[in-house]
């Protein structure tokens, strides 16, 4: 496979089953729809630090290859579960603005401050089928005792007073047992 081919995201779901497509599909906040499904659940932060941005988010960012950006890894949890792998990343010029906030996040959600703000806006959503080697699939699967052959990754955008943050989700296999 080509590198120019493993970087592409997609704006539309191709051979994707119903409950997949629920998931990936939804604008709402991904924390809210997990919340509603479980009885217990929690975020899980394992990264936050000034890193590196990975190729396939550069042209997105607006970033150059040697400038750092701020990560924020985490997992979200339904019980003992996690169903989510979330990576953030924010420029540091962008850090110093609007989400500054991000820095003291902790356990707490990303999309809980995203979602609460109405002026927040958000991009139409891309999507990509992530495999062994892809560092979304490597950092997501960390936690998974059986590796799937593959896991759906969606991001997007959210940009306030022309600042900009990129969220992308990587659902778990376990997304698939909460109720839709």
């Amino acid at each position: 496979m080509s590198s120019t081919h493993s970087q592409t995201w997609h704006t539309t779901l191709v051979s994707v089953c119903y409950r997949q497509r629920y998931w990936l599909q939804d604008r709402g906040s991904l924390t809210r729809r997990i919340q509603d499904c479980c009885e217990q659940f929690f975020v899980k932060p394992i990264f936050q630090a000034f890193s590196r941005i990975y190729g396939d988010e550069l042209r997105v960012m607006g970033a150059r290859s040697d400038e750092l950006v701020m990560v924020r890894e985490v997992f979200l949890y339904c019980g003992e579960t996690p169903v989510v792998f979330a990576h953030s990343t924010v420029t540091r010029r962008n850090l110093r603005g609007v989400w500054r906030g991000l820095n003291g996040l902790g356990n707490k959600s990303l999309g809980t401050m995203l979602f609460n703000n109405p002026r927040v806006k958000r991009t139409p959503l891309e999507f990509k089928k992530v495999k062994q080697g892809h560092f979304l699939y490597d950092r997501a699967c960390v936690s998974l005792p059986i590796k799937p052959a593959s896991l759906w990754a969606r991001r997007s955008l959210f940009t306030l007073n022309g600042q900009s943050i990129l969220v992308t989700e990587v659902f778990l296999p376990s997304i698939l047992n909460l109720p839709i």
